[in-house]
């Protein structure tokens, strides 16, 4: 009798508890609990983005910035200036020009569209022993055309003037053609750059030049070095020996480039082609958003 409850209820028998209950899900067509599938890798994607090497360093931390948060995008930066940048996407090879050409609309190529993201100016840039802290449109016409070629013709010291200027084709030089030399060109006098940062470097080794580059390579600016590209401006020298002098009374930082008083104040731009690839348009919307235009206030004046 002390082996009546073992016959009728064998140990064994909570170990089928689970297997029983598997049988009676089965026949009943229970959903079994499944794991949660990994969402999908997204494809590899790789931007180019060619033109204006005045929006370098912008576009280097712009990228940055947008591959923290998608790792899947890479992008390739390549210079030659906005002429180049506008070709090279209007040929196909490239995904998205950076351009600071300031024409009308109606002289876009056709398929392209044009989204400014930022403001920019164009500044004169002296030695910082240079006591001139001011001009006028009218006296830096004159330095460039080659009529003043003394600092004492502009209040300064008596020492002969040296002109450094950007090369034909730039956009920064037809903007500063057009609206400082009313579309007279820089006497050929003039020392001629490749490059903002080229100008920066030069002015500052030497005591009597006078250039024109973009606010952006300027330390006035608080702009942090962009990296990895031959076009960063080099702030730890120039900061010390360049300063960007006052344009009719207006500087080109601040207030009084983002409320475009500044004489040579200047939109900065990205070209995508019409329907371009949801990549692209994703990029150019990231460069608008919060996120973006504070990135682009670090360089130049955000649009928002």
């Amino acid at each position: 009798m002390n082996n009546l409850p073992q016959l009728l209820f064998p140990r064994r028998l909570p170990s089928l508890f689970p297997q029983l209950i598997l049988a009676a899900c089965l026949l009943a067509g229970c959903a079994l609990p499944q794991e949660a599938a990994a969402p999908p890798t997204p494809e590899p994607v790789t931007l180019t983005i060619a033109g204006s090497t005045e929006m370098r360093p912008l576009l280097t931390d712009l990228t940055a910035a947008y591959r923290a948060r998608n790792p899947h995008v890479q992008f390739t930066l390549l210079g030659g200036g906005s002429q180049q940048g506008e070709l090279r996407l209007a040929s196909g090879r490239a995904d998205i020009a950076a351009s600071t050409a300031a024409y009308t609309d109606a002289e876009l190529p056709a398929g392209l569209v044009r989204v400014p993201i930022g403001l920019d100016g164009i500044a004169l840039v002296v030695h910082s022993d240079n006591p001139v802290d001011a001009l006028s449109l009218a006296q830096v016409r004159n330095l460039f055309e080659g009529r003043a070629l003394n600092w004492q013709d502009t209040g300064g010291p008596a020492k002969d003037v040296v002109l450094v200027s950007r090369e034909d084709g730039s956009a920064t030089r037809q903007l500063f053609e057009e609206r400082v030399m009313s579309r007279t060109e820089v006497a050929r006098i003039a020392v001629v750059m490749s490059t903002s940062n080229a100008v920066v470097e030069y002015v500052a080794a030497h005591r009597n030049a006078i250039g024109y580059v973009t606010s952006a390579y300027l330390p006035q600016n608080q702009a942090p070095p962009a990296q990895n590209n031959q076009d960063t401006p080099n702030t730890a020298s120039a900061g010390a020996t360049v300063k960007a002098i006052a344009l009719e009374g207006r500087l080109p930082f601040g207030a009084d480039l983002q409320d475009a008083h500044y004489p040579l104040a200047r939109a900065l731009y990205l070209l995508i082609p019409e329907g371009g690839t949801p990549a692209v348009q994703e990029f150019v919307d990231f460069a608008l958003a919060r996120e973006g235009q504070n990135i682009v206030a670090r360089h130049h004046a955000p649009l928002r």
